[in-house]
């Protein structure tokens, strides 16, 4: 039982919800709906609630793409670390 829970902790650290990714990415949470439903950028629904999460590893894939593009966003880099090191605790 406790190898489950242990299992179920480690993944759900990988995702991040609606809110928590607005924020990293200085967008609205409807925008970040919006880029879902038009396929800018897709989340992955919580199997038990269907809430919208995103995978850490797809948030610093955009992070890299708006910083290519121009926009520097040492903020954002430095909030997802945080969230990682958070999860990971």
């Amino acid at each position: 039982m406790s190898l489950l829970r242990f299992t179920n902790k480690n993944l759900m650290a990988q995702y991040i919800t609606i809110k928590q990714a607005s924020l990293i990415l200085g967008v609205s949470s409807l925008t970040l709906r919006n880029w879902d439903k038009n396929g800018k950028f897709p989340a992955h629904r919580h199997p038990m609630n269907n809430y919208r999460v995103y995978r850490l590893d797809d948030l610093e894939r955009i992070v890299e793409d708006i910083e290519a593009g121009g926009a520097v966003s040492t903020n954002a880099r430095k909030k997802i670390r945080q969230l990682v090191v958070k999860s990971e605790e």
